[in-house]
């Protein structure tokens, strides 16, 4: 019989998932000789096909590879000179060299089958670090490529004889599993208590229940930091949690026992529960309903961050703790980096907490718990990391070379290789200093991890922004050119990349704050664009911005500026919270116009109504005014104020605002002005978008920017657009926020490069 030798690349999510076991397996059934190995740009296999297996064999590795895989495309490439004939398949060891990149896998939660294990496997019984190639840690403990132990940080736990024995047996689920361990050779937790270093995990985890069950908080380390966690239910523990937190009424993450314990307390449909169960385990935002938990985990608040375990400590717990949820909140203090090291942990809680659980497991890649919420039948991302960095996204263009800075409130950079978009770990607030080195030290890893050299750098707009000044930094120390790119722009460009759209588009980019081409602070913008172009169409009414900044974190100062700016009576429960004083001194500001700039934020629209509505005068953390009005709403339907179209170059708010504070004046409850406000302005951006839309002859309308994770805002949008016939697209696998700017820097950089430029425009 004649052979056909042939050479396959795989790629996609195929390294550190047991996609090499799985190949061999298919190809001993199927009599097939040859060799698997990974590489840094995915899994080679090469291989000796009789006629027609090498169809059937294709078929088997697409439709039946392990369930965290996911193929992405298979090429056939041509058969190496030192190809020879095989005599058998086997798995060779990995190979470096090529420059181009995989797919790394995120960090998995632990799959049934090693929980299963923990009681039947006398080298694992009860053992807190099992895993296989079907899950565990692999991103936060990856040193460098391709993925193999020695360049984890598991290289420094030899393997025992027996996890040895399974690592190098093909037909074990631990094959060439890199974190493989046991009790007997892995990572163990420990912590100092009254005095004295524990290592025995039994009694770590009855000290850690019992407090608990006390009351206490503690700090433990997990896969890509340290949680602090106390009992849900417990309202003195919560309030004590804020303590050492630093928080002071932002929502805590709460991890529930199993799936039907979640359903007593939200509602949860079919989407959310398949993204809750899934072996990513993000944080999922739900509706709450039936049984409550301490009222301070989410004060002000209809929903609630739900999440499942996904370490075995998580499940041992709940097997010994009769608790429905445990809060689960990140290990740092207010607008810090969460820790990761010891060190770091003992400095900041060990004083304020009665226990630091440690492990000697060491994380070199900082990662936060992953946030989406379900909106529009589809899961969308609001921030990004464990579970799903650094999986990339396949673009439909060439963006090799391409190093994106992203922005500042919410910082993330991506990078280009070949077609494949790399987008960071969501970072931070860069103004803070801490955050700053967390986003430089993960950009500088990057950069190595993944082969990467920049040939083109690109920016938002506002040269203040510290990501900006570090993109200028390296242009200037490497000759490199710089593209700046508007922020508005940014934010579509980045939804269209996820969906493949070219052809121009209406965008509508709702946010809080980007510098726009006048100097102006934009941020409820109308574009006509593709990803190299941008036209401004319309835009919110400028409004004065009393005070600059500080309008972002005082409210009632834009529900002042807003109720000038339309001569609306304010309603008098705001002046007794704020004082006539207060008031008029402001109003002289605007007149006088001292540090009063002029911005067209969607952001502060929503701030003002937040204020006038008495939902919040003063901000606490980043967005919380125009949150707390959309939670205020509740199930309100609310009839729309008698706004009508703007048919000009400017959207004004004048009716809206006077019909705001006419029902307050009026005593109407703000749930009610709340749902009259959000259906006002979803019927408004509807009616402008449809006439641009027949303006432009654009095909479709793309809705970004950080107003669009308000759930009820951006469902009522897209069921209005659809209903007219036209195709709305929302960001899902990046987030709509600033986190995803680095992803639209980079598509825009990629379609200049396309057209040829020589330098930025």
């Amino acid at each position: 019989m004649k052979y056909k030798l042939t050479v396959l690349l795989v790629q996609g999510l195929v390294q550190g998932v047991g996609f090499r076991p799985f190949v061999y397996r298919v190809a001993a059934e199927m009599g097939i000789r040859g060799e698997v190995d990974n590489r840094n740009d995915g899994v080679y296999i090469r291989a000796q096909f009789a006629p027609g297996q090498q169809e059937r064999f294709l078929e088997r590795i697409k439709t039946e590879h392990p369930p965290v895989a996911s193929v992405y495309r298979i090429l056939e490439l041509e058969p190496e000179s030192a190809d020879r004939p095989f005599t058998a398949f086997t798995i060779v060891l990995s190979r470096s060299g090529s420059d181009e990149v995989t797919q790394v896998s995120p960090d998995i939660a632990v799959c049934e089958a090693c929980l299963a294990d923990r009681h039947t496997q006398p080298h694992r019984l009860g053992y807190p670090f099992i895993n296989c190639t079907h899950c565990g840690p692999r991103f936060t403990i990856l040193r460098d490529l391709p993925y193999d132990r020695a360049r984890t940080t598991m290289a420094g736990f030899p393997l025992c004889p027996d996890c040895a024995r399974e690592y190098d047996t093909v037909s074990d689920r631990r094959f060439h599993a890199q974190p493989v361990a046991c009790n007997r050779c892995g990572p163990v937790y420990y912590a100092d208590w009254q005095g004295k270093r524990y290592t025995d995990y039994a009694a770590l985890l009855a000290l850690s229940c019992r407090l608990i069950a006390a009351g206490e908080v503690i700090a433990v380390k997990g896969i890509g930091g340290y949680h602090l966690v106390c009992n849900a239910s417990d309202e003195a523990a919560v309030e004590r949690l804020r303590q050492v937190k630093m928080r002071d009424t932002k929502p805590f993450a709460v991890m529930f026992r199993d799936g039907r314990t979640v359903r007593e307390y939200t509602v949860l449909n079919a989407v959310e529960e398949a993204e809750l169960a899934s072996w990513r385990r993000p944080i999922v935002l739900l509706e709450q309903q039936g049984r409550s938990l301490a009222p301070s985990l989410n004060p002000g608040m209809h929903t609630l961050g739900a999440m499942l375990p996904y370490m075995p400590l998580h499940y041992d717990w709940f097997d010994r703790l009769p608790l429905p949820a445990l809060v689960m909140t990140s290990g740092n203090r207010s607008e810090l980096p969460v820790a990761i090291a010891a060190a770091e942990a003992e400095t900041w809680f060990a004083a304020q907490v009665p226990l630091v659980l440690h492990h000697d497991r060491e994380i070199y890649n900082r990662a936060d718990d992953s946030v989406l919420q379900v909106c529009g039948g589809r899961p969308r991302l609001i921030r990004r990391a464990r579970g799903y960095v650094p999986e990339p996204l396949f673009a439909d263009e060439n963006v090799d070379g391409i190093l994106a800075f992203g922005a500042e409130k919410s910082g993330a950079f991506a990078l280009g290789k070949a077609d494949t978009v790399l987008q960071s770990q969501y970072i931070g607030d860069l103004k803070n200093w801490e955050t700053f080195c967390f986003y430089r030290e993960s950009l500088e890893r990057f950069r190595r991890l993944f082969r990467f050299a920049p040939h083109v750098l690109a920016c938002d707009l506002h040269p203040d922004y510290f990501s900006s000044r570090e993109a200028e930094k390296l242009a200037h120390e490497a000759g490199l050119p710089l593209l700046r790119v508007q922020h508005h722009h940014a934010h579509a460009a980045a939804c269209m990349l996820e969906y493949g759209l070219h052809e121009p588009v209406v965008a509508l980019v709702m946010d809080g704050t980007g510098l726009g081409d006048d100097g102006a602070v934009w941020g409820g913008e109308f574009l006509w664009c593709d990803r190299q172009r941008y036209r401004r169409l319309a835009h919110f009414d400028y409004i004065p911005m009393p005070g600059g900044d500080k309008a972002a974190t005082e409210p009632w100062r834009m529900a002042v500026a807003y109720a000038s700016m339309y001569r609306a009576p304010l309603p008098p429960g705001f002046e007794e919270r704020i004082g006539q004083e207060r008031i008029q001194r402001l109003k002289r500001l605007i007149t006088k116009k001292v540090n009063t700039p002029f911005t067209s934020s969607a952001g502060r629209l929503f701030d003002a109504v937040a204020s006038l509505t008495g939902i919040c005068d003063v901000a606490t953390r980043r967005a919380e005014a125009a949150v707390l009005l959309e939670q205020a709403a509740g199930r309100e339907e609310g009839e729309p104020y008698a706004a009508a179209p703007d048919t000009g170059a400017t959207l004004s708010f004048g009716a809206l605002i006077a019909g705001v504070c006419r029902d307050m004046n009026e005593g109407v409850p703000p749930a009610t002005v709340s749902a009259r406000f959000h259906r006002t302005l979803a019927g408004m951006l509807k009616e402008k978008a449809c006439a641009l839309v027949r303006e432009t002859g654009a095909g479709s309308v793309v809705l970004s920017g950080g107003c669009f994770q308000n759930k009820r805002l951006a469902g009522s949008l897209q069921r209005l657009l659809e209903g007219e016939g036209i195709r709305v697209y929302l960001p899902s696998v990046i987030p709509c926020n600033d986190s995803g700017i680095a992803v639209g820097q980079l598509a825009v950089a990629a379609e200049w490069l396309r057209a040829g430029k020589d330098k930025p425009e």
